[in-house]
């Protein structure tokens, strides 16, 4: 038999109600702050990659599935929705659009990496992108929009932490002061730590090897090195979000696994399962950095995946049910059958879910699918029902029966 690749899942139809269910309530609170759908290619040109989310990343240089095309290019799955929409952006000629540019996606993303509860090598994203404004005012609405996502989906035990890490500017200085923490001990690091030394050393406070934890115990802190507008901001940020009644904690260890986040970068994570569930920040350098004039932005993540574990373990699901058939129509013998497939044809065109016999079951067998489906009515037809254009359709949850006239109108009012 051949069984689906590592890190990857079925969602059956017995799950898919569910994913249908948060996608639809996370797309009304989307768009309810002026978000738009973008949809973007499951693959793109590595370089994209390589210059967007940063070369010395983790994403970079462990996680992509990268191969080489027929035509010989360097082509990599997506693992991340934010390169992408900044690219479309840029090709399609979309800065000349009214700004700020606010996009939303949900899509699989492809990463490979450890395997482990909630996190898969083909996972999906929502995602949500503010392109074309530098004011804090973004970084505010963004987070405010995030957390009521989380708050819609009654997810308990969520803290929001914030942090800046500054811009081009006053990161030189940080990262100069980093380097004289880590210097004398950059033989005790891992190897991915020491090639990031010289080139990224902010990189390595983002590395998941416990050794290299522990020797950045004590590390410079990035808040005490802002430069005064990177200050302003995030002062700015924090105000707004405590007016707002929005509670935060700011947490100066965060500094994002990807090289193109400036400023604001923020995540929510769950203290009762122990992982990040939604993550993002300002990103104000990544348009310029990818060939477009230079723009600000600020964006956000979160696993569906997660979303979809969390929200199951705490929420009651009697509201988010599969669908079941509005009516189920048994037939007996060759004229009550053609009878029946027009009959349900012309409810489906009515928006009504119906089913009928397309197995050649016993009348018996019928009725017992009929029960198994959970249909809420039934309708037995057969030469007599046909010809006097009358027949009973019974509530499957009372048992109780009642006459019918065999007409559109007449049945869908018996339903309703």
């Amino acid at each position: 038999m051949i069984q689906k690749p590592k890190g990857t899942k079925d969602i059956l139809p017995s799950d898919s109600y569910k994913w249908a269910y948060v996608e639809e309530k996370a797309k009304e609170i989307l768009e309810n702050y002026g978000f738009k759908e973008i949809r973007v290619p499951v693959f793109e040109n590595t370089e994209l990659f390589e210059r967007g989310v940063g070369d010395t990343t983790d994403v970079v240089q462990k996680e992509m599935y990268t191969f080489l095309d027929k035509g010989n290019r360097s082509i990599t799955l997506r693992p991340e929705g934010t390169a992408g929409a900044v690219r479309a952006y840029i090709e399609n000629g979309m800065a000349s659009l009214p700004s700020p540019i606010k996009m939303w996606y949900m899509m699989p993303m492809y990463r490979y990496e450890n395997v482990q509860k909630g996190r898969y090598r083909e996972f999906r994203q929502i995602g949500a992108e503010i392109i074309g404004t530098a004011s804090y005012k973004a970084d505010v609405e963004l987070i405010c929009m995030a957390d009521q996502i989380i708050k819609k989906f009654n997810i308990p035990g969520v803290t929001l932490n914030i942090n800046s890490i500054g811009c081009p500017v006053c990161r030189k200085k940080y990262q100069e002061a980093l380097k004289a923490f880590i210097g004398s001990n950059i033989e005790k690091y891992c190897d991915t730590c020491k090639t990031r030394f010289e080139k990224n050393p902010m990189r390595i406070l983002d590395c998941k090897e416990k050794k290299c934890k522990e020797l950045n115990q004590g590390a410079p802190v990035i808040l005490d090195y802002l430069c005064e507008e990177c200050s302003t901001h995030f002062e700015n940020v924090k105000k707004a979000l405590e007016k707002l009644g929005i509670n935060y904690v700011v947490d100066s260890g965060i500094v994002r696994g990807l090289d193109y986040y400036t400023k604001t970068v923020f995540e929510f994570v769950s203290e009762t399962e122990g992982y990040t569930v939604l993550a993002g920040g300002r990103y104000d350098g990544l348009v310029e950095e990818l060939g477009g004039q230079k723009t600000e932005a600020i964006g956000f993540a979160m696993g569906e995946d997660r979303l979809i574990d969390i929200f199951e373990k705490y929420n009651e699901t009697n509201d988010v049910k599969m669908r079941v058939p509005d009516l189920y129509i048994a037939s007996i013998g060759k004229l009550a059958e053609e009878y029946a497939q027009d009959l349900a044809l012309k409810l489906r065109k009515n928006g009504i879910y119906v089913e009928a016999d397309i197995c050649e079951r016993s009348m018996k067998a019928s009725l017992k699918y009929a029960d198994k489906t959970g249909s809420k009515f039934l309708i037995v037809i057969g030469e007599d029902e046909v010809n006097n254009k009358n027949a009973k359709i019974k509530n499957m949850a009372t048992g109780e029966e009642k006459e019918v006239e065999l007409n559109i109108d007449e049945i869908i009012s018996k339903l309703k």
